[in-house]
């Protein structure tokens, strides 16, 4: 990887695509960094703040809205949820490509903050293999599960606002496709003006 600024990568897919597995496969190479959010529920058993979440107040996560210290945010069962613009900024000046799990609204909300950001979305071959991985987590009814299913069908009307599709029938197979995508990424002119210009001046 050359030594351009990180990237930030948004990765999206419905419940039972995979993503959170590919997530945690591309995350082990040091490349990588995975955004925390911020949220104002309590931490759980085992949570540590600034490693699964920030810890805030209603009165901070407010004033962090208030102040557009988020990139995205939005509020789920009573609590806020959203993701720090520090931390992003902070790991891809590091070098780091920072990945963000956001379903499709937010992802849409990233990309118009962020106009170079990277968003891939993440599908099974086919809504038949989808509904048989949820029935294989054995942990919803088949009404949650029906749910889940329209929903998918939902965000797929949504696809063509992504850059990449990804297709998990593998998932070695979709984290090397990942790899790819943001290796090609890194090379792309629009990224690299520093360098053409230190090449220019006789610098490189």
């Amino acid at each position: 990887m050359n030594n351009s600024k990180g990237i930030t990568i948004v990765i999206s897919g419905p419940s039972g695509s995979g993503k959170g597995t590919i997530i945690k496969q591309l995350v082990k190479n040091e490349r990588y960094a995975l955004s925390i959010s911020a949220t104002t529920r309590s931490p759980r058993a085992g949570e540590e703040e600034g490693v699964h979440y920030f810890f805030k107040t209603k009165e901070e996560f407010e004033e962090m809205i208030k102040n557009e210290d988020l990139i995205e945010w939005a509020e789920f069962c009573g609590n806020y949820y959203g993701t720090p613009k520090s931390y992003v900024e902070e790991k891809k000046k590091e070098g780091k490509d920072v990945i963000l799990e956001i379903e499709v609204q937010g992802a849409l909300q990233i990309k118009k903050l962020y106009k170079d950001a990277v968003l891939i979305f993440i599908i099974p071959p086919s809504l038949s293999e989808l509904k048989n991985r949820l029935l294989g987590r054995g942990t919803e009814k088949e009404d949650i599960i029906e749910k889940r299913l329209k929903r998918a069908i939902e965000e797929l009307e949504l696809i063509k606002e992504y850059d990449y599709l990804i297709i998990n029938d593998s998932i070695n197979e979709a984290v090397e496709n990942i790899n790819t995508v943001i290796e090609a990424e890194h090379m792309k002119t629009i990224r690299n003006f520093d360098l053409i210009n230190k090449i220019k001046k006789g610098r490189f």
